[in-house]
């Protein structure tokens, strides 16, 4: 049976290669997983082959508002948290101590070096490199006889493998810019360490235990650059068998909003391995019913501020940081298993509409929680409408130690996956933004990419190709966001014919140096109605979700007197170079929509300006976007006794407030924001 499907697949192929040779551009759903890419590493049997291959850290550079994001990173909280965090204290850490004995031993450093070193291999900035290679080395050098490294950390007498899960993502992505074969050296002899632990052992704890899949990819990763190691396999049913069941029917071993981010994707992570359709379809089936039951909202995400709780789903229940950036993760790592430009398009959502609102401006401060309706930003205790107790709406540079240090992957990651391989030995463009890529295509040959665009803030993307003076022929894929209608392509100026509903644009040509294309993805204005969210609405052209402008009032606020319980600041650290601050809202925001403008949204005035000098538009005073809409204030919608915005009133509303035009822009540049509105008659 097996020779008949490869036989077929193989037929299928030469058909797909014929067509795109005779149509230089046509429209795709699916990447080939068949064939052998020869220029950067796939699975091996017995696994399957992801659909697309991450390219080395370091290969892609942005540059317009995502290189400025990764600038504000480097000067702001990321690039300085080493200075100011007791959690990443040089004095007696256990990090880096060769005993693993010391303070500090588990998730902070590496949840903080897995962005920050990658900050410093995109931006190739020696003081972060070498600043990283001090816990890179440190780690390395931990590793006992028995094959463990990092500090040892037991609970009930078993070991916490969770903080050493990161420390392996870190020292992966250390080999992809560095080639260290010690790398391979550690992780070889720590596998071998927790394939002679007894299940009894192994992964018992709670946070071990939910996020076992992070260390199923670690083995795989491995596995791929290693000969000789097929045990590793065995490994890998031990680790799948002792995680947590992510593959129940509508449930999940537990609710904690990060820990839903980012291990819902464990069943297809070890569907490589087990080839199950059924695996591949859980975390599916984990994704779509989190988002039914919690996530009836706008930007992508749910409603889980610590953990999701029956009859908490109003868009006023936020997610934490942590929760925004392991989403993200996620995507990009399921974008690369199933090519399914779902993940894509997903990824987007949370990174323009979610993620930028949680940090400051200026990435110097965040906060915990972010909301898609956030009225108010206070350093109050919102318990119990919040999941936990302490000051989680503010923005703080030490919003409680997970979110402060885990922070940072978020706009590394991204940035790294713009572009990613394909099997035939081709490139995808599969995330959007201004960048240069240096990537090798068909048999090693290098070539460069240079995307000029500021999408998402703009409909046209547009390829520079550079081939270094040769000709080179291999497949060019665009990503077709799902919310683009008919997209448009042009080839050195000449519009291409491109079927409506194509997921991706295969473009098949020997390509010359200077070779330019054109994407075109025209916006549309799209309601969008939360009928189970008492019929609320949401506003959205293209990727970019829209809400109500609301003047934000900053009040700045003692950094320490204000912080989290669990925060800590090292001993030299001045809190006052690192203000906290409460942002209070400044005008209305009670505001519903008016019905009947909302029956041909296409029409709602968009108002378009000058791209901002500085190249950042995620601030609410210089988005280069917006639109404006009829509302009525709603009297009877207030902040509640808690102090949250208050529970959406079910649509559509009874208001004898005058008519008033309002502003609104992008979700993800207002950190006051309602973006979920009720509707008025």
């Amino acid at each position: 049976m097996t020779k008949k499907i490869g036989l077929l697949s193989y037929l299928i192929g030469i058909c797909f290669l014929s067509s795109a040779q005779s149509n230089a551009v046509v429209a795709v759903d699916q990447l080939p997983v068949e064939g052998k890419n020869l220029n950067y590493i796939n699975n091996r049997l017995p696994l399957k082959q992801n659909a697309l291959l991450k390219l080395p850290v370091g290969s892609i550079v942005p540059q317009g508002w995502l290189g400025k994001y990764l600038e504000l990173q480097k000067n702001g909280l990321t690039g300085h948290l080493g200075e100011i965090s007791a959690w990443l204290s040089k004095k007696n850490n256990a990090w880096l101590s060769a005993d693993g004995k010391g303070d500090y031993g588990w998730e902070e450093v590496p949840y903080w070096l897995k962005g920050y070193a990658n900050l410093g291999y995109i931006l190739k900035d020696p003081k972060i490199i070498a600043e990283s290679k001090i816990w890179l080395e440190a780690a390395m050098k931990s590793q006992r006889p028995d094959g463990y490294f990092g500090p040892l950390i037991l609970r009930n007498n078993k070991p916490d493998l969770w903080g050493n899960m990161i420390m392996l993502w870190c020292l992966q992505s250390y080999y992809e810019y560095s080639a260290d074969q010690r790398v391979l050296t550690l992780m070889t002899n720590y596998f071998r360490w927790q394939a002679s632990l007894p299940d009894s052992f192994f992964l018992k704890d709670y946070w071990e235990n939910s996020r076992g899949g992070d260390n199923l990819l670690s083995v795989y990763w491995l596995y791929n650059r290693t000969q000789g190691n097929e045990w590793l396999m065995d490994l890998a049913d031990k680790i799948h068998r002792n995680t947590a069941n992510w593959r129940q029917k509508d449930d999940l071993p537990n609710w904690h909003n990060v820990n839903v981010a980012q291990c819902f994707r464990e069943p297809a992570t070890y569907y490589l391995k087990s080839q199950s359709a059924e695996d591949l379809k859980a975390t599916y089936n984990n994704f779509h019913f989190v988002r039914q039951v919690f996530g009836q909202v706008p930007g992508g995400m749910f409603g889980a501020d610590e953990n999701a709780r029956p009859g908490y789903t109003d868009p006023r229940q936020g997610v934490e940081t942590c929760g925004m950036v392991e989403q993200m993760a996620s995507n990009e790592i399921l974008l690369g298993i199933t090519g399914d430009p779902f993940w894509a398009d997903h990824a987007e959502d949370v990174a323009f509409n979610t993620y930028p609102a949680a940090v400051t401006a200026d990435f110097k401060a965040l906060r915990y929680i972010t909301s898609p309706n956030m009225s108010i930003s206070d350093s109050h205790n919102h318990a119990p409408g919040i999941d936990n107790n302490g000051p989680f709406l503010m923005m703080n540079p030490f919003s409680s130690r997970c979110c402060q240090h885990n922070h940072s992957q978020g706009w590394p990651y991204y940035a790294e996956h713009l572009y990613m391989a394909t099997n035939d030995n081709g490139v995808a463009a599969v995330l959007y933004a201004a960048s240069n890529a240096d990537i090798k295509v068909a048999d090693n040959k290098k070539i460069q990419i240079q995307q000029s665009s500021n999408y998402p803030f703009e409909e046209s993307i547009r390829f520079a190709i550079g081939t270094n003076g040769k000709a080179i022929d291999f497949p060019f894929y665009l990503r077709v966001p799902a919310w683009a209608k008919q997209a448009q392509v042009k080839i050195n100026g000449k519009t291409q014919n491109v079927a409506a509903g194509a997921k991706y644009i295969r473009i098949d040509r020997k390509w010359k140096d200077g070779d330019q294309v054109e994407l075109l993805l025209p916006m549309s204005i799209e309601l969008n109605t939360w009928t189970t969210n008492k019929n609320a609405v949401s506003i959205q052209r293209g990727p970019l979700t829209y809400a109500l402008k609301i003047k934000e009032n900053y009040v700045q606020k003692d950094s320490k007197a204000s912080a989290i319980g669990d925060s800590k600041w090292q001993e030299t650290a001045d809190p006052t170079k690192w203000p906290s601050y409460e942002i209070l809202p400044a005008s209305d925001w009670n505001y519903g929509l008016v019905q009947d403008q909302l029956l041909a949204p296409d029409q709602l005035k968009v108002v378009k300006r000058a791209w901002p000098k500085d190249a950042f538009p995620f601030e609410a005073d210089a988005v280069p976007i917006s639109i404006l809409v009829k509302a009525k204030r709603i009297d009877g919608w207030k902040i509640d006794e808690n102090g949250l915005t208050g529970v959406l009133p079910l649509s559509p509303v009874e208001s004898q407030a005058a008519v008033k035009e309002v502003e609104l822009i992008p979700m993800g540049a207002a950190r006051l924001r309602i973006a979920a509105f009720p509707t008025v008659k």
